[in-house]
C-alpha cells in the first residue's frame, strides 16, 4: 500500500512539474512599477517586462490567472502606433498604452480573452501595461495618469 501511495505522489508531482515548468519558463523577473494618478494617488505593481520580440509575442498567453498587483509591461523600444490582441490569452486584461514620458495615452478595459480582434493604441506609444481586467476602474486610472518605471526615464 505504501509503495502505491509513493508512486501516485511521484506521478502527481511529475504531472504538476510538466504543467508548471513551461509557464514558469515564460515568466520574467519582476520589476517595481508605480502608477500615479492626476489626484496624486500611487498604485504599486510588480511587473514582468517584455523587452524583445519573442517575449512580446508570448506576452501573457496561456496564463490562467494573475495577481491583482502584478502585470506585464511591453517595451517596444521606439515610439510608434501599436496593436495588441488576446489570442491564446485566457485572462481578461486592461491595457494601458503609454507615451515615452510615461503618461497614459489610452486605456482599453476588459479585453476579450482569446480574441484575435486588434486593440490599437490610437497614437504613437512606446509601451503597453497589461493589468488584470477591472484594475483601471477599481483604481480610478485615466488617460493622463503617469506610469513610473525606469523604461520611461531613459527617454
Amino acid at each position: 500500500m505504501k509503495k502505491v501511495a509513493v508512486a501516485r505522489s511521484a506521478w502527481a508531482a511529475l504531472c504538476l512539474v510538466t504543467v508548471l515548468l513551461p509557464i514558469l519558463a515564460w515568466a520574467q523577473p519582476l520589476e517595481p512599477l508605480t502608477i500615479v494618478t492626476k489626484a496624486g494617488q500611487q498604485h504599486a505593481f510588480q511587473v514582468e517586462v517584455a523587452r524583445n520580440e519573442a517575449d512580446r509575442a508570448q506576452g501573457l498567453m496561456y496564463r490562467r490567472s494573475m495577481a491583482p498587483d502584478r502585470g506585464m509591461l511591453f517595451d517596444f523600444a521606439r515610439v510608434e502606433p501599436v496593436s495588441m490582441w488576446m489570442q491564446n490569452t485566457y485572462i481578461s486584461l486592461d491595457m494601458l498604452f503609454i507615451r515615452p514620458d510615461g503618461t497614459i495615452a489610452r486605456i482599453a478595459e476588459n479585453t476579450e480573452p482569446l480574441s484575435t480582434r486588434t486593440i490599437t493604441s490610437g497614437e504613437p506609444v512606446v509601451g503597453v501595461l497589461e493589468l488584470v481586467a477591472g484594475s483601471a476602474k477599481r483604481l480610478g486610472l485615466q488617460a493622463g495618469d503617469r506610469v513610473q518605471h525606469p523604461m520611461f526615464r531613459r527617454r
